[in-house]
């Protein structure tokens, strides 16, 4: 039986001064964290779809990801610091000590945050909203755990984004 692992996230946020919105994930999972970069494992559609959303090719490296990022405004970071969990199960997430945000909303023009799935968007609302003074949007995880959602749906849920990329 799996048990509960104390961990601390390992590799810090992706922001410049012309990031127009912050992406949230909850924790990063353990192919995330074996490649010490953002949403690693393979079947996580997160760069399909923001590749999509923003008219660019897929990136394949992690210099090719934060080009992407960068040149459409996008910031990304995950709203928690440190807690225990089993394996990269969202659910299990406990003991949770979030993240600072301001690092990135004090230095960027942030118009909108939004969340990647249910369960960051419920750690941002719990942890880090009234202290923020900011509200978050959820979109659809691009988790291979949410099924439900193709990536073409995903792909026309996350096109909310561009509204705040263009102001």
């Amino acid at each position: 039986m799996a048990e509960y692992v104390t961990l601390t996230h390992t590799f810090g946020p992706l922001y410049d001064e012309q990031s127009r919105i912050l992406i949230l994930g909850s924790f990063p999972s353990v192919k995330s964290r074996e490649a010490n970069f953002f949403y690693g494992h393979p079947q996580n559609r997160f760069w399909k779809v923001i590749a999509a959303v923003t008219g660019n090719p897929v990136p394949a490296t992690i210099d090719e990801k934060k080009a992407l990022l960068h040149g459409s405004h996008i910031a990304l970071w995950d709203t928690i610091r440190q807690c225990d969990i089993i394996g990269s199960s969202d659910s299990s997430i406990r003991n949770v000590i979030p993240n600072d945000l301001s690092k990135i909303l004090d230095h960027a023009p942030v118009r909108q945050i939004y969340c990647n799935g249910a369960a960051s968007a419920n750690l941002f609302h719990k942890y880090q909203e009234k202290t923020l003074g900011r509200t978050a949007i959820k979109l659809p995880s691009t988790s291979p755990a949410n099924a439900a959602f193709s990536v073409d749906r995903l792909v026309r849920e996350w096109s909310i984004i561009k509204q705040a990329l263009s102001n």
